[in-house]
C-alpha cells in the first residue's frame, strides 16, 4: 500500500510562511498543490495503483480526485485516515457539504463529526492508526491501493515525517 501527503493547501501556504494557523477551515488546495496532485498522479501511475483511499477532507479530496481521474481508477472515503484535528484546517465539512462538491463519492455513514474532537491524543491516533492498519491489512489489493491522507496521520502509522504531494510505500502488516 501507499500512503501518501495531500497536495500543498491554502492552509499550508499561509502557515508555511510564519508559521501561525491562518484560521482557514477545511482548506482547498493552491494552485501549486493542483499541480503537486497532478504530479503525484503520474509518480503514482508508475506503481500499480488501482484504487484511491482517501481522507474526507477538501484537500485530500482534491487530490485524489486529480489523482484518480488521471490514473482512471475508483477513489473510495475513509475517515479513519483523516488528519489529528489540532489546527483550523482540521475542522471539516458536513457530509451534505461534500456530497454537493463530490457527488460521484460515496459518502454513506460519514458522521456529522467525523472529524472528532478537537486535538486528539497521541494515545488516540495510534489507537486510530492501528485500527485502519488492521483493516488495510485484510484488502485483496492492498498492494495497489494509495491512501491520500495527512502529515499527522501518516506519521502516527509510519513514523515518517511526510512533505506536500510525498509518499511511502508499506508492506502487508503481518
Amino acid at each position: 500500500m501507499i500512503v501518501a501527503r495531500h497536495a500543498q493547501s491554502v492552509w499550508n501556504l499561509h502557515f508555511g510562511r510564519d508559521r501561525v494557523d491562518p484560521g482557514i477551515p477545511d482548506a482547498p488546495l493552491t494552485e501549486l498543490g493542483h499541480a503537486q496532485a497532478l504530479d503525484l498522479a503520474r509518480r503514482l501511475a508508475e506503481q500499480d495503483v488501482r484504487r484511491v483511499v482517501a481522507s474526507p477532507y477538501t484537500r485530500t479530496l482534491q487530490t485524489a480526485s486529480i489523482v484518480g481521474r488521471t490514473l482512471d481508477v475508483p477513489v473510495a472515503i475513509e475517515p479513519l485516515v483523516r488528519e489529528r484535528n489540532a489546527f483550523s484546517c482540521d475542522q471539516g465539512s458536513s457530509p451534505e457539504a461534500l456530497v454537493g462538491a463530490w457527488p460521484d463519492l460515496v459518502f454513506d455513514g460519514l458522521a456529522a463529526d467525523w472529524f472528532g474532537t478537537p486535538i486528539e491524543t497521541l494515545e488516540q491516533l495510534r489507537e486510530r492508526c492501528g485500527a485502519f492498519a488492521r483493516k488495510a491489512a485484510s484488502w485483496a489489493d492492498f498492494e495497489h491501493v494509495a491512501v491520500i491522507s495527512h502529515w499527522g496521520f501518516i506519521r502516527g502509522l509510519t513514523g515518517q515525517e511526510i512533505t506536500n504531494a510525498g509518499f511511502v510505500r508499506l508492506a502487508r502488516p503481518i
